[in-house]
């Protein structure tokens, strides 16, 4: 299964639940700073490396908590996280723990980023276009 068809099948909810948040996140991870590489980074200096690095690696990924995203991730995206999906804060992390792991998985070919980085604003359209 492809990047595309994997977040298609992931925003299949979009009512409700974690699987709902995948626009909204890809959106803010658009906005992230360093986009993922910068969430990447935070990992890394948030002692999360070796979790970020299963992710991006070709076998199997290690859990995240939420507490564990609350203290790597940008407050101020998950917070508009939060807003825009008219989610709880904590709910949001509960989601994420969940949903980064198969994004940063499926933005990493091969356990690298692509050359050119990762473009969540080009996926977010492209799968605008193909739910709409």
């Amino acid at each position: 299964m492809g990047l595309l068809d994997s977040l298609v099948s992931m925003a299949g909810g979009a009512s409700g639940g974690g699987n709902g948040l995948v626009p909204i996140v890809l959106k803010q991870l658009s906005n992230y700073p360093g986009g993922v590489a910068g969430l990447i980074a935070a990992f890394q200096k948030g002692g999360l490396g070796e979790i970020v690095q299963s992710w991006i690696g070709t076998g199997q990924n290690l859990p995240v908590s939420a507490g564990q995203l609350d203290a790597v991730l940008d407050p101020g995206t998950v917070d508009a996280i939060a807003q825009e999906s008219g989610q709880e804060r904590s709910s949001v992390l509960d989601a994420l723990t969940g949903l980064l792991p198969k994004l940063v998985d499926q933005a990493t070919p091969d356990g690298s980023l692509p050359s050119g980085g990762f473009d969540a604003g080009a996926l977010l359209g492209m799968l605008g276009k193909l739910r709409g």
